[in-house]
């Protein structure tokens, strides 16, 4: 499989039509005459020099020009020509014409001298007409920066990207000539060649990055520790119905690329290349699952799950791991939409799996530790943070209850998918550094995905952000999965709540009661037994400071998780990108992995891997590269997300 695309046929100008059939056109156009004053006005052009003619005059418009003229001098003109029309009338016209057109005219005068002397001793047995033509223009070849400019590159990053210097060095040696030998006239005007296109990978080129060989990592790994190493990709693969509904979105592709029985083999392809273990996709049609995905999935060697997003949609997630690697131990799809809850209203959904490791023979598989795996695809729409945070939320607390051992830690995570967030944002940073303060937070600045502070009104994220009767915490823990209550947990009872009823609040006197003599005119009056329990209670029962942990504006999770990208590419001094709605590219897509917390440095947690070790990753690409090749989806890559793809190794213990 190719891991690239470009083509450079919008810079070709010249040689559009294959020699044959120019020669056809020129053949048909001998014999014929043409005027005298038509042939005045070439011989005038001629002798007065193309290059000393105003700009609007230095390629005379004429109709049929008489003109005596050797056979080879006829066909390599009528050839210019003809390319210089069909440029002129094409739409794929790039603005690399006019720097072109500009050289024409100083090529044209130093053919000046040697068109009048073969003039000179043209056969006036020959004549032909020449018919109605685009403007005469000589060009010469393009230099590589001219082509990086054409192609709207930066000569600089030509030199500094090594995809893009390798695609260069290979036009120079293989399709622009350093050199044009001497040939008869009738070539003497030279052509920029047809360029082949340029093979996928060399221009998105994704390097594999080895992470084991860093001395971050070599530290971390004894030499006499095994590993269990696999490859875990993540992969919104766009449903079709989505793309039907959403055309708007892809205005820059041709209509073909977009079809699924051409998208499908393309995506199919892909992941055979990268031959994962474990594969979580997002945007999974239902109809295409069952009927391809599935049965060609089951072929490579996966068991697949799927779930589909609730309501009306067609579309879901699946997670599929190579059964020769993985046994599953436990199965949880995850359903954010909940009846009643404004919070929790939408239909997207998600799925944790408990898998097992499978060793090779002679080692007992309570050597090494099970590993969870979630893939979620979170709600879309950038105005309703405040979903997407319950919606992570609700994930959370379920890896929480797969994950959590007798013991009380947590099994190895790695937790995939399209989360519709930027790095950095709050709910990027609530994943990473495990808490959030979301009290008073505008709705839209949960996902960073645009900016809508100059609206006037705007959502703001309350506490508590769910009810207490979803049954989950602020720390993103099913109730029933909290560790034991304290001892003293029931004095809370009624007996105890009843020694408040004489209390200064409660005996106060509601300024609109109506006075009823005997009846509401007299302040109640604890006995010496009431007051002195009244006074008993600690001050912390007194504010019923039990209540606050629903509605403290914070929530936590104790899963300590970092992510595989570093979202930055040091080398292109450029953010890496995952897709490009609209021709803008950003990060959305995640794996984040279970690793060890250091430090907090500046509000921000920094880790070491533990267990589950990073080995080593797939690169992404920035947004200059991706609209080199017109975007996403392009002829190549088959969908509007750019596949995650990460290698990790598991500690195998000693028995």
């Amino acid at each position: 499989m190719t891991d690239g695309f470009f083509t450079c046929r919008k810079n070709v100008l010249l040689a559009k039509s294959p020699s044959t059939q120019i020669e056809g056109v020129f053949a048909a156009s001998r014999g014929r005459l043409v005027s005298e004053e038509q042939e005045a006005l070439l011989q005038q052009w001629l002798e007065e020099g193309a290059g000393n003619l105003p700009a609007s005059e230095s390629v005379p418009a004429v109709g049929k020009v008489s003109v005596t003229i050797t056979s080879g001098w006829l066909e390599g003109s009528e050839l210019l020509m003809t390319s210089l029309r069909e440029l002129n009338s094409s739409p794929e016209a790039t603005p690399c014409a006019d720097q072109q057109l500009s050289e024409a005219a100083l090529a044209s005068s130093e053919l000046q001298d040697h068109a009048v002397a073969e003039q000179a001793r043209l056969s006036a047995e020959e004549t032909v007409t020449v018919a109605d033509s685009a403007p005469w223009a000589a060009v010469v070849p393009q230099t590589d920066q001219q082509i990086a400019g054409c192609a709207g590159i930066n000569a600089e990053v030509l030199n500094d990207d090594p995809a893009v210097l390798a695609w260069s060095l290979a036009c120079d040696a293989e399709t622009v000539p350093a050199e044009l030998p001497a040939q008869p006239i009738q070539d003497a005007v030279p052509f920029c060649p047809v360029l082949t296109e340029v093979p996928y990978h060399e221009i998105l080129w994704r390097d594999w990055e080895d992470l084991s060989v860093q001395p971050c990592v070599l530290g971390q790994v004894s030499k006499n520790t095994p590993l269990f190493e696999f490859r875990v990709m993540s992969y919104n693969i766009l449903a079709q119905d989505l793309v039907e509904q959403g055309l708007d979105l892809y205005v820059h592709c041709h209509p073909d690329i977009l079809n699924w029985n051409y998208r499908l083999p393309n995506l199919l392809q892909e992941i055979q290349h990268w031959n994962p273990d474990v594969l979580c996709l997002q945007e999974v049609q239902e109809n295409h699952y069952w009927e391809q995905l599935e049965p060609t999935f089951k072929e490579m060697g996966f068991a697949c799950f799927y779930k589909r997003r609730t309501g009306t949609k067609t579309d879901g997630c699946a997670v599929c791991y190579k059964h020769s690697r993985f046994q599953l131990i436990s199965l949880s799809p995850v359903e954010y939409f909940r009846p009643g809850l404004d919070i929790l209203n939408r239909d997207n959904v998600g799925l944790v799996l408990l898998l097992q490791p499978v060793l090779p023979e002679g080692l007992d598989l309570k050597a090494i530790s099970p590993l969870c795996v979630a893939n979620t695809h979170v709600l879309f729409n950038p105005r309703r943070g405040d979903i997407k945070l319950a919606q992570v939320a609700l994930l959370l607390a379920e890896i929480d209850k797969i994950a959590r051992t007798t013991e009380g830690s947590y099994y190895p995570v790695i937790l995939c998918g399209d989360l519709n967030s930027v790095p950095d944002s709050p709910l990027y940073k609530f994943i990473r550094n495990g808490e959030l303060s979301y009290h008073g937070m505008p709705a839209w600045k949960v996902s960073g995905q645009e900016d809508f502070s100059q609206q006037l009104y705007s959502r703001k994220l309350l506490a508590p952000l769910w009810p207490s009767s979803l049954g989950v915490t602020d720390n993103c823990q099913y109730v029933t999965q909290c560790q034991p209550k304290k001892p003293g947990r029931r004095e809370y009872s009624r007996d105890f709540l009843l020694q408040f009823r004489f209390c200064d609040v409660a005996c106060e006197r509601p300024p609109h009661l109506v006075l009823l003599e005997g009846v509401t005119d007299v302040k109640p009056v604890a006995s010496a037994r009431e007051h002195s329990a009244v006074t008993a209670v600690p001050k912390r029962h007194n504010c019923l400071s039990f209540l606050g942990k629903w509605c403290s504006g914070v929530i936590q999770h104790g899963l300590n998780l970092t992510s595989v990208y570093s979202h930055f590419l040091p080398q292109r001094g450029r953010p890496e990108v995952t897709t490009m709605p609209m021709g803008l590219g950003a990060t959305v897509d995640y794996i984040f992995y279970s690793a060890e917390p250091v430090e907090n440095r500046a509000g921000r947690r920094l880790y070491k891997d533990g267990a589950l070790k990073l080995l080593g990753r797939l690169s992404l690409l920035s947004e200059d590269v991706l609209l080199m090749a017109n975007g996403l989806p392009n002829p190549f890559c088959s969908s509007d997300h750019l596949c995650l793809l990460a290698s990790f190794g598991l500690e195998i213990s000693s028995l």
